[in-house]
């Protein structure tokens, strides 16, 4: 199926950036949209190097959009780039000027790994109107309910600052402030029994539980490696088709 590499300018970072597109082989334009985001140690080409999504969203009518979200955890750093603002202004406009995609919140839907995971989730929480569903595969659904000391962890505070909790960087406060809109994205998480996050997700969903905010939470047998996030994000696929109204080829095939 075809997919391009893409490098622009970034107004926002300042910098050249880049991004995958999967374009989809099969249906009619304009198409639905998923947003996928890596991890803290990967870029743009992760997802294609290490996993088969390319075959797995050849199954669907469906735009993949892998960004590089670099290390800023998909949110704009209290002393560093604006990270949201890149992904929600920079990289949908592009998408949504360039390719034959659909303008709506009933057809864009986002989802990661790790902290791309954290981010789609901080994402969705945050702007309930730009998606339809969001997803996580080991998120790291805590990075925003520390504290942080500047000497040890200057990374991290660039990012949050010292104390984040109840901030914009907080998927605890977001939820809390999401639990009263009147339309949700769907929110799907699951993380590997061996996962060293799996107790910050098993806490997250206790939490949405208690603020009875609607979503799907599963885990499986695996760690927080690539085998794992291979497996699961056709999974997360099927989710997205669901949420997005449209069908896999094998569906229709049946």
């Amino acid at each position: 199926m075809p997919w391009c590499q893409i490098s622009f300018f970034s107004e926002v970072l300042k910098k050249e950036v880049g991004m995958n597109v999967i374009l989809p082989k099969t249906g009619r334009a304009p198409f639905p949209a998923y947003y996928l985001l890596h991890g803290l140690s990967d870029d743009h080409t992760g997802w294609m190097r290490r996993t088969r999504i390319e075959p797995y969203a050849m199954e669907y009518p469906l735009v993949v959009v892998i960004p590089d979200g670099y290390r800023g955890f998909y949110t704009d750093n209290e002393e560093g780039p604006a990270y949201e603002k890149y992904l929600l202004e920079e990289v949908i406009g592009f998408v949504e000027r360039t390719f034959p995609v659909q303008r709506r919140r009933s057809r864009r839907c986002i989802g990661g790994l790790s902290m791309g995971g954290y981010g789609a989730l901080r994402l969705a929480l945050a702007n309930p109107e730009l998606f339809a569903s969001a997803n996580s595969h080991s998120g790291a659904t805590h990075v925003g309910t520390l504290r942080y000391n500047r000497a040890k962890e200057p990374e991290r505070t660039q990012i949050f600052g010292t104390n984040p909790i109840g901030s914009r960087h907080d998927l605890w406060a977001l939820a809390r402030k999401a639990a009263g809109h009147g339309r949700l994205p769907k929110l799907q998480i699951d993380c590997g029994t061996e996962d060293s996050l799996l107790k910050y997700n098993r806490d997250f969903h206790a939490h949405l539980q208690k603020l009875k905010i609607a979503h799907e939470y599963a885990e499986y047998p695996g760690q927080h490696n690539w085998a794992y996030w291979d497996e699961h994000v056709r999974q997360a696929l099927a989710f997205h088709a669901r949420a997005l109204g449209i069908k896999s080829t094998r569906d229709q095939d049946d």
